[in-house]
């Protein structure tokens, strides 16, 4: 090390190290910011796919759950239930697709 006027500087070498040192770190991180972005972006379409799939799921219970409503009321309807309980279930179920439509004409 050179020593002018109490200060300490770096002869050329030792500067010349410490810049292709600096280099490589910077090209490093470089190809890890790159590596990095593309996996954010991998996940993110792995999560807009799976987004996707939970909505085809909820859809497919919602129409299940009408389904098996459905079957109960043909069945409640087999079984020669009261006509008073039947048309209370029917005035439910056309309530439910009243109240449907009505969200449906919001958007």
């Amino acid at each position: 090390m050179l020593y002018i006027c109490g200060t300490d500087f770096f002869n050329m070498n030792n500067a010349e190290t410490l810049i292709t040192g600096i280099a490589y770190k910077v090209r490093k991180l470089i190809e890890t910011n790159e590596r990095l972005t593309f996996e954010n972006n991998q996940l993110r379409e792995e999560i807009k796919s799976t987004k996707s799939k939970v909505d085809l799921f909820e859809n497919n219970i919602n129409t299940l759950q009408n389904q098996i409503a459905t079957l109960k009321l043909a069945k409640s309807l087999n079984k020669e239930e009261s006509r008073t309980n039947v048309k209370l279930r029917i005035n439910e179920l056309v309530r439910e697709i009243d109240h449907c439509i009505a969200i449906l004409n919001q958007k």
